[in-house]
């Protein structure tokens, strides 16, 4: 009955503290990449490391790294050990690589070394982040709030951008630059610290609990978080004995079990979730990590200007999951997950018309991208929702971690491939192909998702993905 007792509840103060918890993940993580960018020219200076070129860029590959590491490694002993677990001490694994990356002391092989293995250290911690905590917010979060919360709290890695854009701009203009960069890195760890007790404090997921057998912490649990939402002056209405669901529990799956389970029995929802990650992690990449260098090559932009431009950017990408989100649990989520990437699709192939045409300048060239990323933004949520509530609960933080492992490593092709095309800024021809390219790529994701988006919208997680332990006459879903 531990699913129906869940979707019962309404909004109550213990959710509020679970998102702010839990959901600052990503907060930290735009955060990082953010930071991170803007410290990377800095390091080259004589009175900060004096990096080469090539030693900054590696930073980012080294944090990227981590990251893929950490989601498949913490993914699965998520799924192993439980969710709370995991988002404690993914939690203090960021916390440690960040600290530490402040304490570099030069550029000689050892304090690189140090300073790659400290940015891997961090970047682990984050992925491991995606996989626990998007299963444990999913797992407590009632079924009619889980769509626009995931979308909204995935969308608050913008938030995170913003507050590093505002943070760098700070410290590296009114501070020594020797100083400024480690205080850079220290925001992060200041912010995730905050909220180390709130995440003590949240209870185990009961879902997780009674696929494990553990019967007895999971009613604990389960009474501790209806309790909350009573002391919050909710009544609760009586549990429809109809949604029952039995299950055995089962082994843990290991990654050779899940391929099997992902690609041979659930082949279609592998396709799909596969397809809505890649596409919109290779736009993002691609844009993201090449905005500056359009505005400083094509627009003339200052250097030192050009990350402010990166506010505006975010602020689209902010609103857009915080405002539309709730339509994906009201409209569905077929329906609009398609609808964002089409039409974002569609909205950068019309500025790519436009930038070839050379009617564009840097101002106009960022209000376009505000408009494209208001909906690709919440897309790109919605890509993160899917894959964690289309797979069973046994495997879900593996599957996740899957996902985002693939999605990585594809988006890491963006970056390069744009930034060949950009150049020095000789041909705008290039760039407008390049456009067009991300615009098909979203596309796709919009036209798989209309053929083989799963319904979910006001749904169980049981409903939506069988347990693959379910003792049940119920059709398991497939494909």
């Amino acid at each position: 009955m531990i699913p129906a007792r869940i979707d019962r509840l309404s909004w109550s103060p213990f959710h509020t503290r679970m998102i702010l918890a839990l959901g600052t993940a990503w907060v930290l993580d735009g955060l990082e990449i953010t930071i991170a960018s803007a410290i990377g020219p800095v390091l080259k200076e004589q009175e900060t490391l004096h990096l080469s070129s090539t030693a900054v860029g590696a930073i980012a590959t080294v944090y990227l790294l981590g990251e893929v590491f950490g989601a498949l490694f913490f993914g699965r002993l998520s799924d192993k050990l439980g969710r709370k677990n995991l988002f404690v001490v993914t939690l203090g694994v960021y916390l440690a690589g960040n600290a530490l990356t402040a304490l570099t002391w030069g550029n000689s092989a050892v304090a690189l070394t140090f300073l790659y293995l400290t940015r891997f250290i961090a970047g682990a911690g984050i992925g491991g982040e995606y996989a626990a905590i998007n299963s444990a917010i999913d797992e407590m979060m009632p079924a009619k709030y889980r769509g626009r919360v995931d979308i909204g709290v995935n969308g608050t890695y913008w938030g995170g951008a913003i507050l590093g854009t505002l943070g760098t701009f700070v410290l590296l203009n009114h501070m020594s630059l020797n100083v400024g960069w480690r205080i850079g890195f220290l925001i992060g760890p200041v912010i995730g610290a905050c909220i180390w007790n709130l995440r003590r404090h949240l209870p185990e997921s009961p879902r997780w609990l009674i696929m494990h057998g553990r019967e007895a912490e999971a009613e604990a649990n389960i009474r501790q978080i209806e309790q909350a939402v009573e002391s919050s002056g909710q009544t609760l209405a009586p549990v429809d004995e109809s949604k029952a669901i039995e299950i055995r529990p089962t082994r843990s799956h290991g990654y050779l079990s899940l391929l099997r389970v992902l690609f041979k029995e659930l082949p279609r929802r592998s396709v799909l979730g596969a397809t809505l990650m890649i596409t919109q992690s290779f736009l993002y990449n691609a844009i993201f990590f090449t905005y500056t260098l359009v505005l400083t090559n094509f627009y003339g932009v200052d250097e030192k200007s050009a990350p402010l431009y990166l506010i505006a950017f975010a602020a689209g990408n902010l609103i857009g999951p915080l405002t539309i989100g709730h339509l994906f649990d009201v409209i569905g989520r077929r329906k609009m997950i398609a609808g964002t990437y089409l039409l974002s699709a569609v909205l950068l192939a019309i500025s790519a018309v436009l930038f070839n045409a050379g009617v564009l300048n840097a101002i106009t060239q960022t209000i376009a991208w505000c408009i494209i990323f208001f909906f690709a933004s919440a897309g790109a949520s919605s890509a993160y929702l899917t894959v964690s509530e289309i797979f069973p609960l046994e495997i879900r933080a593996q599957a996740i971690a899957v996902f985002f492992a693939i999605a990585q490593c594809f988006g890491a092709i963006g970056p390069v491939f744009y930034g060949w095309l950009i150049g020095e800024g000789e041909d705008p021809g290039k760039l407008f192909i390049g456009y067009l390219i991300g615009a098909v790529v979203m596309a796709i994701g919009g036209v798989v998702e209309i053929f083989l988006g799963v319904d979910a919208e006001g749904k169980s997680l049981e409903d939506v993905a069988t347990p693959l332990s379910a003792v049940t006459t119920r059709p398991r879903a497939t494909g």
